[in-house]
């Protein structure tokens, strides 16, 4: 491979405020400059904003750099993917259409140099978590997406960020004790890998967001899973180079 590839995932940008979101707008557009000669493919594993919601003629407003850099990748001929998360599972077509952004919606196995990668955003993936599973199938139901779109943008975004941000404060509750959030990487994410490479041995990386805690485990002496951490504390993503794949972070000393 002449181009790497690059994992990253949980900006959750608009939150806490917009002058600290405008900040990490503005250092992760710095790390986009950073990787962009090398990069072949980039892959936004989810949230990446707190909430995000297209209708029809209206997007959220703001975002205006990221949004810019992004464009201006894509149009150099680098790939970029967002895998939607919890948080932007709201995306339609807008990013694809203007910046060419390439949509999944569900995990997938992407080949690079002969080496298989799950990739998802890890959201309701593996045992326990029902309440949230259930609420995941209400959001992505046509018939309430429809409804919602009803409602003025002025309104419904104000909605929006308010159900994101309880949900993400439950979320920092949660997972406050960094052994507790290990141990729930470990109890969903990790079983739910095992039990994939029950039917796809061939898989050799699985790569995650939604945990925010970055962690690499070995699951057998060929699988190793991923969890690429955010870009709210740990400012953390992934790189395979087409032999290896390093977790690293990107904090610049003024930050």
């Amino acid at each position: 491979m002449q181009k790497k590839i690059y994992f990253v995932s949980d900006f959750h940008f608009g939150v806490p405020d917009p002058a600290s979101s405008r900040k990490r707008e503005d250092l992760f557009v710095l790390w986009l400059d950073s990787v962009r000669a090398d990069a072949g493919e980039i892959f936004l594993m989810g949230d990446l904003f707190d909430f995000w919601f297209e209708y029809k003629t209206v997007v959220p407003r703001g975002y205006t750099r990221l949004l810019g850099k992004l464009a201006e990748l894509t149009d150099s001929g680098i790939k970029i993917h967002l895998f939607r998360g919890n948080h932007d599972m709201w995306a339609f077509d807008y990013l694809n259409k203007e910046l060419q952004i390439e949509i999944h919606r569900e995990p997938e196995i992407h080949i690079f140099n002969k080496k298989a990668f799950y990739l998802a955003h890890g959201d309701g993936l593996g045992p326990g978590d029902h309440g949230y599973k259930l609420i995941k199938k209400i959001f992505q139901s046509r018939i309430n997406q429809w409804l919602f779109r009803w409602i003025h943008p002025d309104i419904g975004i104000r909605l929006g960020l308010y159900w994101s941000r309880k949900s993400r404060y439950a979320n920092q509750r949660d997972e406050a004790d960094e052994s507790n959030e290990i141990q729930l990487i470990n109890s969903r994410l990790s079983v739910y890998s095992k039990k994939m490479l029950e039917s796809n041995p061939e898989i050799d990386y699985f790569i995650f967001g939604h945990w925010h805690y970055p962690l690499e485990i070995k699951l057998t002496e060929k699988a190793t899973q991923l969890s690429l951490g955010d870009w709210l504390v740990h400012f953390t993503y992934a790189v395979f180079d087409g032999e290896t794949l390093k977790l690293l972070a990107y904090k610049p000393m003024d930050f």
